[in-house]
């Protein structure tokens, strides 16, 4: 089943003279549903810009967005969002900053309390209930911020470099423990990063997008098993190949 379809989707900003920057021109791809999918792309090439809008934190300027076979916006769809920082309110406990997304729905803050609870726990952090972020690490608090996102039970979970300010130890745990989330929850998670290795050792998919205006340059399948091995030879020889498209792409796009 297709989760996310994205057609012809293109993107532009205004400048205060009136002339106009080309962010993303004519991009389209396909999620099914439960897929680990990354969008693997050059720094400044509009990886950031497509995550907002498919969380409708932007407007696209063309094309179209379907979620579950809707229109994005219009059908209730709920996306949540990692962002590269943790963006936690530190004069609140862990606890509360991850019922913070559920405080204006339905539930009583007894059944806040027992969301944000379970998905402490599933980001492995119980006993962490009421510190505060400044007293967490770097990786602690992102896995809250994970939390966080997760405790709405988002159809899609969307994830903005979210390891790139780990140190590469950490980062590593962290991907391994991201992956362990995903085959417990099952959820559809598109993954930007400009990591090359990360995103194979992750997705189940990868695109490759240009420099802007960005558009699919290359679609990659990751015929590997999960659980993963960080030094498999595989996943090396896949990265190599990456690297290979990248330096490709670069040539045909500096011409």
């Amino acid at each position: 089943m297709k989760k996310i379809v994205v057609k012809n989707l293109s993107k532009h900003f205004l400048l205060k003279d009136q002339s106009r920057i080309e962010v993303i021109g004519g991009l389209s791809f396909e999620v099914e549903e439960g897929e680990f999918i990354s969008i693997l792309g050059p720094s400044g090439c509009g990886k950031s810009t497509l995550l907002s809008i498919l969380a409708g934190l932007e407007a696209p300027s063309s094309g179209e967005i379907q979620v579950s076979g809707k229109t994005l916006g219009t059908n209730g769809t709920r996306l949540g969002f990692v962002f590269q920082q943790p963006r936690l309110l530190n004069w609140r406990t862990i606890q509360d900053n991850i019922r913070l997304p559920l405080e204006h729905g339905a539930l009583s803050g007894e059944e806040q309390r027992r969301v944000a609870q379970h998905y402490l726990e599933l980001v492995r952090l119980k006993g962490f209930e009421n510190y505060f972020p400044l007293q967490l690490s770097g990786g602690m608090q992102q896995r809250a911020a994970m939390a966080r996102a997760l405790a709405i039970e988002p159809d899609v979970l969307l994830m903005d470099e979210p390891f790139s300010s780990l140190d590469e130890l950490t980062a590593r745990k962290m991907r391994a423990e991201l992956i362990r989330i995903w085959r417990e929850t099952g959820k559809t998670i598109v993954f930007v990063t400009h990591d090359i290795y990360e995103a194979v050792y992750l997705s189940q998919k990868l695109l490759v997008v240009s420099e802007r205006p960005a558009c699919v340059y290359e679609r990659i399948d990751i015929d590997i098993g999960y659980p993963r091995e960080y030094d498999d030879d595989r996943i090396f020889d896949i990265s190599k190949n990456v690297s290979r498209i990248f330096l490709k792409m670069e040539a045909s796009h500096a011409v």
